[in-house]
């Protein structure tokens, strides 16, 4: 049975100040006027909590969490009157979100016949980034190490992505072993090189292909490749190498990127 949520996010313009997750966070620290207590009491690390007051402040153009001095322990952190406000209009938001989603599961029976997957698949397409190339799959193995972790993502045409990220990372996205979870490559970060049994590279990454279009500019070209089982990866690199390698319509390349070149994201 199909089953209706949403969530809430605020948004000054092009900036996003965050979710109930953060919101929750800047209620913590009001109550705790602690960072260590109130990142316990959110759930998060340490770092994690500041990292997100960072973020919040950064969104905000003014700070919503600034450091008290005196008090217990000789100081702590509280929240400024504007995220006292963020925070009462976020409730009185999310009060009017729920009775919004409630509304809909009465009056949207027309949803329980939708097809799950399509529902899926628009919120796949909903995703913007600023990475040109986005390939969706499953984990398939997460390799731990002293600060980065290597994750081997399955494409659903059967090829593997390795991308290297820190182990805070992969438990805070949740990335284990089939996961679902997305890789955005910048395409200034693929290189082009054409099938060579004798080709060694550094780089873990060489998924193989045929090339879709080259679209050429001024001084770099837009080069399109179409992988095998399914997927499209573009990469931009000189009209000189366009034609050194003789790339053009139809010509079978690899695509190749380093693992630290990936980053992964889910859309939980």
């Amino acid at each position: 049975m199909l089953e209706l949520q949403g969530a809430l996010w605020l948004r000054a313009g092009q900036h996003a100040w965050g979710g109930k997750e953060r919101i929750a966070l800047l209620a913590a620290i009001g109550e705790h006027g602690s960072i260590t207590a109130a990142a316990r009491a959110a759930g998060i690390s340490y770092k994690g909590a500041w990292d997100a007051i960072d973020a919040m402040n950064n969104s905000a153009g003014e700070p919503l969490v600034v450091r008290a001095a005196g008090g217990k322990g000789g100081g702590g952190t509280r929240l400024t009157a504007r995220a006292e406000r963020l925070i009462a209009t976020y409730r009185a938001l999310e009060a009017e979100h729920a009775r919004f989603i409630a509304h809909l599961e009465k009056a949207g029976s027309a949803m329980a016949q939708a097809d799950s997957d399509d529902l899926h698949l628009m919120q796949r397409i909903m995703i913007q980034t600023s990475a040109r190339n986005k390939l969706f799959g499953r984990v398939d193995a997460v390799r731990g190490g002293a600060v980065n972790d290597e994750v081997t993502l399955a494409l659903a045409g059967g090829q593997r992505i390795v991308a290297t990220i820190t182990h805070e990372s992969v438990e805070t996205l949740g990335l284990a072993p089939g996961a679902e979870a997305f890789a955005l490559i910048k395409a200034s970060s693929v290189m082009i090189g054409l099938p060579d049994p004798a080709l060694r590279l550094s780089a873990r990454n060489q998924l193989p292909g045929v090339v879709a279009r080259v679209t050429p500019g001024a001084v770099n070209a837009e080069v399109a490749l179409d992988l095998d089982g399914g997927g499209t990866v573009a990469a931009i690199i000189t009209n000189g190498a366009v034609s050194d390698l003789g790339l053009k319509e139809g010509v079978r390349a690899l695509a190749i990127f380093k693992a630290s070149s990936v980053i992964l994201g889910t859309m939980s």
